[in-house]
């Protein structure tokens, strides 16, 4: 029985990718330096692979920044804007013009905004868009993936590279010109994915991975014709080449028949998001085609369930055979951590119900040989399985009862938002254009430290709670002489926006590597959620007061919502995920009436991550999309009419679920929409949203400087799109990770900008 594992992180177990990338940006380290960590890790990673005795070995998983750009360079799909810079490098496939593309790039006379990011499907993995337009012809370019197939072989090791497969690659990219057409696009590049493929071929791959998660989504009649075409293409181009065909985070559906009628070897399906669809797969499967079961969980980081799995495998091989059977995770392990090994602080009984990446691959080998005989790991494996579900903590009667308490008034603030909003105005004070900013400052070398003294035991409670007074203190004083009119406190205290919040409520636990890769370098360690949620004690409240006290200007209290708690969290798989949700609302609601009563005007609850939970089906969305507005509703309905509510949402569209978003009744929502020139802002303003919005005026995941100009010209379009008097002006997301420098002049020049556009429109 074959073993596959579909990717394999790529960060490092400290990040060491993550270090190199950003020291590599800071020019502290050299090209040549930075190429050898990669080269490290990707030894480091097919060594794990080939020892554990996995036979399909994935290669070209690995990626500088995103496997999605990754792509775009192999394709030569290069926006047009970075044409001329391309032309300008002796390498016109470097890794400058790559980083560039991800980042940005404000040098020698260029100034180049970043193409555009979003989820990777319901994911916090963010992949950078694929831009199309006519002045684009495409070509194999880069040769990563050939190269790297390469480095593998002379380890000793023959690998099974992974593409993005070509529909999904399409469908997850944006046409920016009229006339190209997602047919005239596959036409155009499908010579360049036979060429590729001809490399590989010609390199000594025998197997190819080609990832089509878009075969879970549903798919217009059109875009299933693509799917026929570009396989049809490349079996004729390639008739004996092995062909894996990839899917994950859900189930075929109506797509099945579509998937088992292309020509590929074998077929991956997710099996621990969609366990329902092994039946109709294995009645209709083609004698010709092997099956891949992700029966080990790639997105979570609980320990499989041997016995649920063997349930599934079973009927597998009664049906086809073991030769026709391969033993798989569910998706990448690109999103869970390393290696549990690497935990000593965990409680023991919580880590031994876990299993990070590398243990995963060993429970694909587990599996494998328990079907040869092992008993024994069956009997340790189900041991463990009955202890997690009577241990302390996991259970809490109280919680329970709270929950099941919850009646209908709830949900909902004593008045509409047309009479909420001039009782708001009348106490605010606050001038048409308001300019604010998320949340988060930069987080420098000392404030990191400052907490990691704290943690070690390097400094006491009240050195700590000083020094966090003073960057708040200054941090209030250097908003004032901007000229921001609602202030934040920083967040200096905060680790990261869950985390920092997981490590003060009751049922949850906490990893010291347990990082995982959000979007290029950018790096997050998920709290687990493993028993039933509630709070101590006021969590935010002393800080927020004592920031407010500093300044007769509003100060933001700054909570992260439900959701984006739940969805940023390696959560419990022992009950429904919208009973935790609910768990953790009520927690936030406790916290949001605390912070009202101790004078915080202006409290945000922060959502970015409420589209990305969003199932993959239009016929789960709308179950999905009201409990996620009323987890949101239930932490904020009882503060007073006079109290404003913010929430903020990162990369996301927003076209489909506007209506979700104004039942959601927050007074202010502040988005990220200058990296689409505020096309985001389109659907809210064809929707006519009734509340205030903070359209991000620039892209703070790029370390170029917006100018005036440019930031008053996406005001001046979002005015044209909705109402001035409920606009807001601000960055697209928090600053944690950017530099002071450049947060100055960027917020200096964001608030010079709406001084200009405001005179203009009053």
């Amino acid at each position: 029985m074959i073993t596959n594992i579909p990717g394999y992180p790529r960060i490092g177990s400290q990040r060491e990718l993550k270090k190199a990338c950003e020291n590599y940006w800071a020019g502290k380290i050299s090209l040549e330096k930075l190429e050898l960590t990669a080269r490290l890790l990707r030894k480091e990673h097919w060594e794990t692979l080939h020892q554990a005795g996995i036979d399909l070995i994935p290669s070209n998983d690995f990626s500088f920044y995103d496997q999605m750009l990754d792509m775009s360079m192999a394709l030569g799909v290069i926006p047009a804007r970075f044409q001329e810079l391309r032309r300008s490098f002796a390498n016109p496939h470097c890794l400058e013009l790559y980083f560039a593309m991800a980042r940005g790039y404000q040098k020698n006379g260029f100034d180049l905004t970043a193409v555009e990011m979003t989820k990777w499907f319901d994911t916090n993995y963010h992949y950078l868009v694929p831009e199309f337009d006519d002045s684009q012809t495409y070509s194999l370019q880069s040769r990563k993936s050939i190269l790297e197939f390469q480095e593998a072989l002379q380890q000793g090791i023959r690998t099974k590279p992974v593409l993005i497969g070509p529909v999904t690659y399409i469908l997850c990219g944006k046409i920016k010109t009229a006339g190209v057409t997602r047919a005239s696009l596959l036409q155009q590049l499908l010579p360049a994915y036979l060429e590729l493929l001809a490399a590989l071929r010609n390199a000594g791959a025998d197997w190819i991975q080609l990832d089509e998660p878009s075969l879970v989504t549903d798919l217009e009649p059109a875009d299933k014709i693509l799917y026929q075409l570009a396989y049809t293409a490349i079996r004729e181009a390639f008739p004996d080449l092995k062909l894996l065909l990839t899917t994950y985070f859900g189930a075929l559906e109506d797509n099945t028949e579509l998937a088992l009628q292309l020509p590929v070897n074998a077929l991956h399906i997710d099996l621990v998001r969609a366990p329902e669809q092994v039946d109709s797969l294995l009645k209709m499967l083609p004698e010709n085609m092997q099956l891949s079961l992700g029966v080990v969980d790639g997105r979570n980081i609980w320990k499989n369930d041997y016995a649920a799995s063997l349930a599934l495998i079973n009927r597998a091989t009664a049906a086809l055979g073991t030769e026709r059977v391969m033993l798989a995770t569910s998706c990448s392990l690109l999103h869970v951590p390393y290696n549990l090994d690497d935990e000593t602080a965990l409680k023991a009984d919580v880590k031994q119900w876990m299993a990070f990446a590398r243990q995963k691959v060993q429970e694909v080998i587990s599996l494998k040989k328990i079907i040869a005989g092992d008993t024994s790991l069956l009997a340790e494996n189900q041991q463990v399985m009955e202890q997690r579900k009577t241990a302390p903590g996991i259970h809490v009667p109280a919680v329970k009862a709270r929950l099941s308490g919850i009646t209908p008034d709830d949900f909902s603030r004593a008045h509409s938002f047309t009479e909420r909003q001039p009782l708001q105005q009348e106490k605010l004070q606050l001038p048409l254009l308001p300019t604010t900013t998320i949340g988060s400052f930069p987080q420098t070398v000392e404030i990191r430290q400052l907490r990691s003294n704290l943690k070690k035991g390097h400094i006491s409670a009240e050195q700590y709670d000083q020094d966090i007074s003073v960057a708040i203190r200054e941090a209030i004083s250097w908003q004032e002489s901007l000229g921001l009119d609602v202030l934040v406190h920083g967040e200096f205290e905060r680790n990261d926006m869950v985390e920092y919040f997981g490590e003060q409520l009751e049922g949850f636990a906490f990893t010291q590597n347990g990082w995982v890769q959000s979007y290029g370098s950018r790096c997050v360690k998920p709290p687990v959620i493993y028993g039933d949620v509630w709070r101590p004690q006021p969590m935010t409240v002393a800080w927020s007061r004592y920031a407010q006290s500093l300044t007769g200007k509003p100060v933001k209290g700054m909570l992260t919502g439900p959701v984006t708690i739940l969805q940023w969290s390696f959560v419990r798989n022992d009950q429904p995920r919208m009973d935790t949700a609910f768990q953790i609302a009520l927690a936030i609601r406790d916290e949001v009436k605390d912070l009202e009563d101790a004078g915080i005007a202006i409290i945000q609850v922060d959502e970015p991550a409420l589209r990305e939970g969003l199932p993959l089906r239009k016929s789960q969305q709308d179950t999905y999309l009201k409990q996620a507005v009323d987890a949101f509703r239930l932490s904020v309905a009882p503060v007073q009419d006079t109290t404003q509510i913010h929430t903020h949402m990162c990369y996301a569209e927003f076209n489909d679920i506007i209506a979700h978003i104004a039942a959601m009744d927050a007074d202010v929502i502040t988005m990220e929409t200058s990296r689409s020139q505020m096309e985001l802002l389109e659907a809210f303003a064809q929707f006519r949203y009734p509340n205030e919005t903070g359209p991000g005026v620039y892209d703070i995941h790029s370390p170029r400087v917006p100018g005036v100009a440019e930031m008053g010209k996406l005001l001046q379009r979002a005015a044209e799109l909705l109402p001035a008097r409920n606009l807001w002006v601000n960055p697209d997301c928090g600053l944690k990770t950017r530099k002071w420098p450049e947060t100055e002049m960027s917020l200096r020049n964001m608030v010079q900008a709406a001084r200009e556009v405001r005179k203009q429109l009053v």
